[in-house]
């Protein structure tokens, strides 16, 4: 059976923006929980939640880009980033063939920012509102799509939607394509944000990528 090792990591969670801050307060006991800060939750019961701080997205995604793409998809984007480069892949796969590099990145639940966000202008402002690249932000496995572009991966390339296992069952995925003789290098792991849309009430989620 062919050996699979991983050989980069990287992380976007509420208690750090990459694997060492994250590990590091985990290690130490840290909580990701605080006051929600992304809408107005005084009328709700429940005040708190465990929300990514401080994450800037160009610095990972060119400023035009950042308002193209949802959230889940800038977290997508910033840790796979950190694994290509802790794996010594950078930006331009260094000499593997691109064919041989694919992406499985999952997501229970896609762009919902980004649903809600457009929903609501629907309603307000007509259709004629509602952004031309609302579907390309909002799918599910366009996370897997802006990696593979963004690293000119040219092998298996979809996305898993399991829930809370969206991540585990990606990476195991993965492990099966290169096993399988499918790809030499996968790119894998999860990603999940909520953000409320300006002006509007909603309910906060999973917030981070792996």
């Amino acid at each position: 059976m062919r050996r699979v090792a991983v050989t980069g990591t990287g992380l976007i969670t509420p208690v750090g923006l990459d694997v060492p801050s994250t590990w590091a307060a985990l290690l130490e006991g840290r909580s990701g929980a605080g006051p929600i800060t992304h809408f107005d939750a005084t009328d709700f019961a429940v005040r708190f939640a465990c929300e990514v701080k401080n994450f800037e997205p160009a610095e990972y995604i060119d400023r035009k880009e950042v308002k193209r793409t949802d959230r889940y998809s800038q977290f997508a984007l910033a840790a796979s980033a950190q694994a290509m480069r802790e794996a010594g892949l950078g930006e331009g796969l260094n000499g593997v063939d691109p064919e041989r590099v694919g992406v499985v990145i999952g997501s229970g639940i896609g762009g919902i920012s980004t649903f809600e966000e457009q929903h609501a202008r629907l309603l307000d402002k007509g259709n004629g509102r509602v952004s031309p690249f609302f579907v390309p932000m909002f799918i599910s496995d366009i996370a897997a799509g802006l990696v593979s572009i963004r690293f000119g991966a040219k092998g298996p390339n979809y996305a898993t939607v399991s829930a809370c296992a969206t991540g585990a069952h990606a990476v195991g995925n993965a492990l099966r394509h290169i096993r399988a003789g499918d790809a030499d290098v996968m790119i894998a792991g999860g990603a999940e944000a909520k953000r409320n849309a300006d002006g509007h009430r909603g309910l906060r989620q999973h917030d981070g990528a792996f």
